[in-house]
């Protein structure tokens, strides 16, 4: 897929699980999106190598999440399944990323230095639009809520490219 719509559906998928989390009205949105990443997986140059990088990154996002959760420095809006766990909308939203990996993200293979630096800002900036959406709350210290975040996602992008197996000249993807 190219990586324009990649990127857009990634767009698309994370604004639309945001958006039904902050409206305790998860399911069309985790349905659609869901329907989109099979789709993904199908079109991928190898299908089972990425889903398997799909899988590793929504157990690692769940237990993040999770732990994020249990330090009392998160809250979720709409915790199905349980309150215990990270809400399946936020498993979504890790198995999106992942799909970037070979897309839209391709360029920061082989730079982990970088690719941990982004992810330190990037994903408490995700986070805290999502906040800022309702779909969630700091439920601590919002500094340290920030920088346990950065650590997480400092350490998934690098972590993604690694469980990523696919050769070079297939995970940069063209343009048409």
């Amino acid at each position: 897929m190219a990586k324009f719509w990649n990127f857009f559906l990634f767009q698309l998928g994370w604004f639309a699980c945001v958006w039904g989390a902050a409206n305790q009205q998860v399911l069309w949105a985790v349905v659609g999106t869901g329907i989109y990443l099979l789709f993904h997986v199908a079109r991928s140059c190898s299908p089972k190598l990425e889903l398997s990088l799909l899988f590793k990154a929504v157990i690692y996002g769940v237990s993040a999440d999770t732990l994020l959760i249990y330090s009392g420095l998160l809250d979720f809006k709409d915790a199905w399944p349980s309150l215990y766990i990270s809400p399946v909308w936020m498993w979504v939203l890790w198995a999106l990323v992942a799909s970037t990996i070979n897309g839209p993200l391709s360029w920061l293979r082989g730079k982990p230095v970088l690719g941990a630096f982004l992810g330190g800002i990037c994903g408490p900036m995700s986070y805290e639009a999502g906040i800022r959406m309702g779909a969630g709350s700091w439920a601590g210290n919002i500094v340290l809520g920030w920088v346990v975040v950065g650590v997480i996602w400092a350490i998934a992008i690098p972590l993604m490219f690694y469980w990523d197996r696919t050769p070079l000249e297939q995970g940069l993807v063209k343009n048409p």
